[in-house]
């Protein structure tokens, strides 16, 4: 039996799209065993009483929208581990796999007054964002506890429906809110992969993962960092900014609540990070109460003469790491 066309628009049930791609009926996301898909489902009001949303980004960039999608698991930190975290892979994974992402939203009950059943509306195929294929973000569960959760980044790969009630909402005034240093890393421990037994022919699609060099550099840096000042008793956070009138969620690298310091956390040394750490600590400290930390830079070598001029200039305190330990070069 050949995969059937389905046009964005149109309005389904869980149980006929389970008849035409597999997956089965409960969950959010569903991996398909006999089709080339994987079924998402999303729920507005499933998803705001476990302190998300998902939906359209108002904001968009030169390659076109994104449709946010917060991973699977409703208690503790999400995963892309084990059978709790199997099918947060199976999204991370599915170019390897060779599987399409389709998406859907909840669209009201079904005429059957007899069923609890809602009508889902096709919105389209998508695949993960090549440059940035999730965040990870703090929300709390519906006992109010935080935890981790993993936003996958959905770039739409054809025709798709973009309604204004698909939306996330935009933030009515600006929120700095101090989260774990967890959230702050920008990938979650993710399994080995398995090379698939079958691809498509067509599929030509490399895996979406974030850039893998300065990625793990900066990764291992922040750990080292982290183990340090925690050993010597510093209570580290994180802040997750919303900007009023937008959709997007900033998160800051570091913050040091012992000592009132803001950190940018970078994976290279060069002129280019260089620059990015200033941009970025002059955005965010115009956001964090209480006002006026100190900024530092933390890079894994020093950077060129002129470089750490640059910092000093604008008031960022230098720290890179030295060996086994760190250098720190105030900006006074």
């Amino acid at each position: 039996m050949g995969i059937p066309a389905i046009n964005p628009g149109l309005l389904t049930t869980r149980a006929e799209m389970d008849k035409a791609f597999g997956g089965g009926v409960q969950g959010g996301i569903l991996p398909s065993t006999t089709t080339p898909n994987i079924l998402i489902y999303v729920d507005h009001d499933s998803g705001r009483q476990y302190g998300y949303e998902d939906g359209w980004l108002a904001e968009e960039d030169e390659l076109g929208p994104v449709f946010e999608y917060t991973g699977q698991g409703t208690s503790g930190d999400q995963t892309f581990l084990g059978a709790k975290g199997s099918r947060n892979a199976a999204v991370l994974y599915h170019a390897q796999a060779g599987k399409a992402l389709r998406l859907f939203m909840a669209e009201g009950k079904v005429a059957d007054p007899a069923s609890s059943a809602k009508q889902q509306r096709y919105i389209g195929e998508f695949a993960l964002d090549a440059k940035q294929p999730y965040t990870v973000r703090q929300a709390r569960d519906r006992h109010g506890k935080p935890r981790r959760i993993i936003v996958f980044r959905l770039r739409p790969t054809g025709e798709y429906e973009r309604v204004a009630k698909d939306a996330v909402r935009r933030a009515d005034g600006t929120h700095a809110d101090r989260v774990l240093a967890a959230v702050a890393t920008s990938r979650m421990p993710e399994p080995r992969m398995v090379t698939p037994r079958k691809k498509r022919a067509s599929e030509s699609r490399r895996a979406a993962q974030p850039s893998v060099i300065a990625e793990l550099r900066q990764s291992r840096l922040r750990d080292a960092y982290q183990k340090k000042l925690t050993e010597n008793k510093h209570e580290l956070f994180a802040y997750q900014i919303k900007l009023v009138g937008t959709t997007t969620v900033l998160t800051t690298d570091l913050y040091d609540a012992t000592t009132h310091e803001l950190y940018s956390i970078r994976g290279e040394s060069s002129r280019e990070e260089v620059r990015m750490a200033v941009g970025q600590l002059k955005d965010y400290v115009r956001h964090i109460r209480p006002a006026r930390p100190t900024l530092v830079a933390l890079f894994p070598d020093k950077p060129q003469d002129d470089l750490v001029d640059l910092l000093h200039t604008e008031g960022i305190d230098l720290v890179y790491q030295d060996g086994s330990d760190f250098t720190r070069e105030p900006a006074a």
